[in-house]
């Protein structure tokens, strides 16, 4: 164990690590979900200590994507290799259980918005050596090798709740996609509802956040209205959420970047985690408990819930979390709008953050569409 956290120490030093936050990151999902599991387990975790373990990986052979007749499911204008893509495997050929690094997990984070829309996609990892944490997101565009006319990466999950696939068939098919892209299928999900956002903030008696302008912005077709000042500002939830997706405004003098759209997201995400470490959150445990069992939905067991809430404890400082989008090389444009997905860069990002492996991963483990 201290062998392996010298190298990594060793090898940070002397290897440039990829530039953090280079896009716009809508982390609402991965606030959501290490909210509740941080608050309403880090109290559990005091009277079931004796229940606090580690997650046990297994090995490839017992956890294997379920197969078609498993999921129920077609999705639609595709065929028999949408739901067989992956090889039915959770790691790369020739990986084995042996090849994993210690106390290193990997997590699916999805986002619903309306019950079936896959609002957010992300990939995340905790290292329990280092008691690191890092977050890729993957852009709802991009582009995935599957025979169903919307080819976009977002689509998965409603293709496979489709014709009685449910909760279960969505997540499957996504996790099969992903493995397109990544080379392997993480080893939990987490899936929030993102109505549950608001919620969390409202909990936890709102933020304050500095606004470094003022934002204005109307779209009667979607019934939103952004109306904040600039300044230091208290928010409640849906303020928040407004926050968070600020982007263009009525006047484009105050339309703002995807860079600076980036730390006012941050700048939420810190206020947010900083409110929750104090105590007088622990006395919220009955809501958080509700809006868990309403909103949020997972395979992680309990007793390793337990185990991850006093983990993230540790983490010291937002510094600790390193947060990253998915590299793209270039866009399909009109009608489909499809993000390229950049199979070497990719591999380069996997490798330096979320791969469980200590074996690299490469391209050949992909089956990415390369850019015409």
């Amino acid at each position: 164990m201290n062998k392996r956290k010298e190298e990594q120490r060793n090898e940070n030093q002397n290897k440039k690590i990829l530039p953090k936050n280079k896009r716009s990151l809508f982390i609402k999902t991965f606030l959501i979900s290490v909210t509740v599991i941080l608050v309403l387990f880090i109290s559990g975790a005091v009277i079931l200590k004796g229940m606090v373990k580690p997650p046990a990986i297994a090995q490839n052979n017992e956890q294997n994507i379920p197969t078609f007749e498993d999921s129920a499911f077609l999705p639609p204008s595709g065929d028999e290799r949408d739901i067989s893509i992956g090889g039915g495997l959770n790691a790369p050929e020739g990986f084995t259980i042996a090849d994993r690094k210690e106390q290193f997990y990997t997590f699916l984070i999805i986002g619903l918005d309306k019950g079936i829309n896959t609002d957010t996609i992300m990939l995340a990892s905790y290292d329990g050596i280092l008691k690191e944490a890092n977050i890729i997101s993957v852009p709802r565009d991009s582009m995935v090798n599957v025979k169903r006319k919307v080819k976009k990466i977002n689509a998965a999950y409603p293709a496979g709740t489709l014709n009685g696939g449910g909760l279960e068939g969505g997540i499957n098919q996504l996790k099969r996609e992903i493995k397109t892209i990544i080379g392997f299928v993480p080893d939990f999900y987490v899936c929030v509802d993102l109505d549950a956002f608001v919620k969390i903030i409202d909990a936890v008696g709102g933020v304050n956040i500095n606004v470094r302008s003022d934002m204005n912005y109307d779209d009667p077709t979607q019934n939103l209205h952004i109306d904040i000042k600039k300044g230091e500002q208290p928010m409640d939830g849906e303020k928040a959420l407004k926050f968070a997706r600020y982007r263009k405004g009525n006047d484009p003098r105050t339309t703002i970047t995807d860079y600076q759209r980036m730390e006012n997201q941050q700048a939420l995400v810190k206020a947010v985690l900083n409110k929750l470490l104090k105590p007088s959150n622990l006395l919220k445990i009955p809501e958080f408990i509700k809006i868990f069992n309403e909103y949020v939905y997972s395979d992680i067991k309990p007793e390793n819930m337990l185990w991850f809430a006093e983990q993230l404890n540790k983490i010291k400082g937002t510094e600790a979390l390193s947060t990253y989008t998915m590299p793209t090389s270039g866009t399909s444009g009109p009608p489909k709008y499809y993000e390229y997905l950049d199979e070497t860069a990719i591999v380069e990002l996997i490798n330096k953050t979320i791969n469980p492996y200590k074996k690299d991963i490469s391209t050949r483990d992909l089956d990415i569409i390369v850019e015409d």
